[in-house]
């Protein structure tokens, strides 16, 4: 079944030059207390005007290629379920086919990215208004597009098409706006409709939780063979896993960090079980893991790929004499202190790992300044608590 279009004709007062003069000027205006005032403008309400202000507040950040004229933004919780533009490129740079089909599109960021090697694009979408907006973004931006307004597993009860990839991207959140992660509480619920899904596609790829436990996924779903975690900036934001009919015996896994420099880590799960690491006192540098690796729980293995040290089974940090310039996460020239040495007001940014306190009660308890160029590394060799500050 089909939503019905927004257009210019229907929504006219979106695109009057006055109005989105009026939005523009007030992108940075407290929006409390915009929304106390009487629109200006009586074919369009305040809160219709603020929605559209929260829009590109957030496509600013999360996705600038909709900062163009004409484009209209969905209530704040579809801003925020949405994908950012930078995680959707990544993913889009993995997938190309003949057909493809969003079977959760949502805002339609993940999609519009997703599809672009892509000749046939199919969007499924329950909500109709939310899937009129895309089909009008869509417009704007010359993308191309089959607009399907139903719920998932009515159409995948009553389609006959198949495709090259299927993208879907569950709700997390229970009827009580709980976070929730295991499969069979998604909505929709993975594990009840994965044979179908593999029926549809060559390949399925969702969009998961970053706190997704990747031993459960791979226990629960079979056809996983490959596994993707995303972070941007050293912050984990998905888990993105690739299933197909066919069974692969190994199942590779990639960690990435997206806007720093570090390289991706790329390893055959199940191989940290057979990693052993080496244990040291700190030498001249210590290695610190990005969230990503941190997240995929291969300790052992860093210590192996790279030939580092750990300082201790359960400190995941590393240590070398010699700088390793390629590890995937923040490198620092360290020496070891004693706490006396610590002075006062001084200024530091604080680590903890694996260590009594937190970095607020260290920065408490030594009266130190938050901030600053050099790091205080509060943590545990085999030996004992240490000190570590960067040089």
């Amino acid at each position: 079944m089909k939503g019905k279009l927004i257009d210019l004709f229907e929504y006219p007062h979106h695109f009057n030059k006055e109005i989105q003069n009026y939005i523009n000027a007030n992108l940075s205006t407290d929006l409390h207390s915009l929304l106390l005032k009487k629109s200006p403008f009586p074919e369009i309400s305040m809160q219709e005007i603020v929605q559209q202000i929260k829009g590109k507040q957030t496509a600013q950040k999360k996705f600038p290629f909709l900062l163009k004229e004409g484009i209209i933004f969905p209530p704040q919780l579809n801003l925020e379920q949405s994908s950012s533009e930078k995680t959707a490129l990544y993913k889009s740079q993995i997938l190309k086919g003949n057909k493809f089909i969003d079977l959760t599109s949502g805002f339609g960021i993940d999609a519009y990215y997703l599809s672009q090697n892509f000749e046939e694009v199919t969007l499924v979408e329950q909500n109709a208004e939310l899937l009129d907006i895309v089909e009008h973004n869509w417009g704007i931006l010359n993308r191309k597009a089959t607009f399907i307004n139903q719920n998932l597993e009515d159409f995948l009860n009553i389609n006959k098409e198949y495709f090259d990839v299927i993208y879907l991207d569950p709700a997390r959140r229970d009827q009580n706006k709980n976070k929730v992660f295991l499969l069979e509480d998604l909505s929709p619920d993975i594990l009840q409709i994965k044979e179908k899904l593999l029926m549809t596609a060559d390949q399925v790829v969702i969009k998961l939780s970053p706190l997704i436990d990747l031993k459960y996924l791979i226990t629960v779903l079979p056809g996983i063979f490959r596994i993707e975690i995303i972070a941007v900036k050293n912050d984990v934001k998905e888990t993105v896993i690739f299933l197909s009919k066919e069974r692969r015996a190994e199942v590779m896994v990639n960690c990435i960090n997206l806007e720093s420099e570090e390289s991706s880590f790329l390893f055959k799960f199940g191989e940290e079980e057979n990693a052993q690491a080496e244990y040291s006192e700190p030498g001249k540098f210590i290695y610190i893991p990005n969230n990503s690796i941190l997240k995929a729980g291969v300790f052992n293995l860093v210590s192996e790929r790279f030939r580092l040290k750990k300082l201790h089974p359960n400190t995941h940090l590393y240590t070398s004499d010699q700088n390793i310039t390629d590890f995937p996460g923040r490198v620092l020239e360290v020496q070891n202190i004693d706490s006396k040495q610590i002075k006062k007001k001084d200024q530091f940014n604080i680590i903890s790992k694996n260590y009594p306190l937190k970095p607020e009660d260290i920065k408490k308890k030594y009266a130190i300044k938050d901030g600053g160029e050099h790091y205080l590394i509060f943590t545990q060799s085999k030996k004992g608590k240490i000190i570590l500050k960067s040089v």
